[in-house]
Parts: structure tokens; C-alpha cells; sequence
């Protein structure tokens, strides 16, 4: 829904798996009428696994699934980024964001999956920044399982 809202052309998504999200991600830029999305994946058997899935779906057009390291595999995502999804690591969201940065474009949509508040009610680092107003975004948290924080690029900051 908000690869389609957005109208986005290309989208990066952080910690790909076995590719469920990522058909869903490349089904909205099908439905938008074209478009990328840049996956990274670690693992490589996971990574060809995400391809077949793709590939199964009838979507493997709308996506490339890269293995390694995101910090090398997603430096350079081809071009200006309308959503991302972070679903790796939770510890290297902010250092992925910054990463990101340079290629958001204004109005791009972050959606960051397992950020929700610690037991004693502290919140993630990752929310915790991605609020701040210095870093160029306005954000909230999402009650869904595990906390999600849904945010928006000002397209300033930083």
C-alpha cells in the first residue's frame, strides 16, 4: 500500500530473508507501473531463495536481491529512493538510514520493523533518532508485533 501511495519507482529494503516482503514491495511497483526494489540479504542461500520466490511470484523484474554485507551492497541503490523497509538488524537501522540519505527522495516513506519499546518503556535508539527533528523526519510508532516506526523524509536535515 505505501509503495503504491507514494507512487514510488525504487525501493531498498533492509534484511530481505526468503523475499515475503519483497513480493509484496515489488507487487506495488508493478501496480505503479514499473520500478526496483534493492534488497540485501547476508546470507546468500537466503538471497536465492528470495530470488526463486521472486521469480515464482512473477515479480523477479521488480527486484534485485543482493547478498553480503548491506553496507557495501546497499551503498549505491541506482538511484533517487521513495520507501524503504528496514527488517534486519535492528542495531544497524540509523547507521543504514544515514547510509540512505543521500538517495531519499523528499516524501520518502521508512518503515523500520521490531523497534517497539524496551520492557522498562525506553524507547529503540532507532526511534529515538529517527524522532529527533534535527535528523530531518517526522515519525511515529505503529502497533504492530515487535513495534514498527512509520516515517517520513523531509527531505532536510542532516
Amino acid at each position: 500500500q505505501t509503495v503504491r501511495a507514494v507512487n514510488a519507482q525504487r525501493v531498498v529494503e533492509f534484511g530481505t530473508s526468503f523475499g515475503v516482503s519483497t513480493i509484496y514491495l515489488a507487487a506495488g511497483l508493478r501496480d505503479n507501473g514499473g520500478g526496483i526494489v534493492v534488497g540485501s540479504e547476508l546470507v546468500e542461500e537466503k538471497a536465492a531463495t528470495a530470488r526463486e520466490n521472486l521469480d515464482a511470484a512473477g515479480l523477479a523484474e521488480y527486484a534485485d536481491v543482493r547478498a553480503g554485507d548491506a553496507r557495501a551492497s546497499l551503498a549505491d541503490p541506482g538511484g533517487p529512493v521513495g520507501v524503504v523497509l528496514l527488517d534486519g538488524g535492528s542495531g544497524m537501522y540509523v547507521e543504514m538510514l544515514e547510509q540512505l540519505l543521500p538517495h531519499l527522495l523528499a516524501g520518502a516513506v521508512v518503515i523500520a520493523d521490531n523497534v517497539g519499546e524496551s520492557e522498562r518503556g525506553e524507547l529503540h535508539p532507532y526511534a529515538r533518532w529517527v524522532r529527533d527533528p534535527a535528523n530531518g523526519f517526522v515519525s511515529s510508532s505503529i502497533a504492530l508485533k515487535g513495534g514498527t516506526e512509520y516515517s517520513l523524509w523531509l527531505g532536510e536535515g542532516r
